[in-house]
């Protein structure tokens, strides 16, 4: 499991259907999606990768091209496998709502962000994303 970096790029499984629709697939996060065209299957695709990944701290290590195996109703005509690149943090960045959570802080602290108009929410946030995320 690959860890810290949100950064992801996964082999990614294109199958055009007989009515033109791209069926998706990420077989190293085991999530599937549909587009109208490749432009709206990859955006799907990676809406899919953050909804399975958005609360993990760890990732799948990602295969290669070559070790992807076909589905029994994909064949190589229709089929094609590009690396796709799932940015995490960007998509947390835009589907995460902020929840309100009170914190203990020492008076001192208290007074010197005050003081400096320092965003306590803001340092708290920065840094459990570094401790989680590194």
């Amino acid at each position: 499991m690959a860890t810290k970096n949100t950064l992801l790029f996964y082999p990614t499984v294109f199958l055009t259907e007989d009515d033109g629709q791209i069926t998706v697939r990420v077989p190293d996060v085991g999530v599937a999606t549909m587009g109208a065209d490749y432009q709206d299957a990859i955006a799907m695709a990676q809406e899919a990768v953050g909804l399975a990944l958005e609360e993990e701290t760890s990732y799948p290590d990602p295969s290669t091209p070559l070790d992807v195996t076909l589905e029994e109703w994909e064949s190589p005509e229709n089929v094609q496998v590009m690396i796709v690149a799932y940015d995490l943090a960007e998509y947390r960045r835009h589907v995460s709502k902020t929840v309100r959570r009170n914190i203990s802080i020492p008076e001192y602290l208290n007074n010197i962000a005050k003081k400096n108009n320092i965003n306590v929410s803001k340092v708290a946030t920065e840094a459990l994303e570094e401790i989680v995320f590194g």
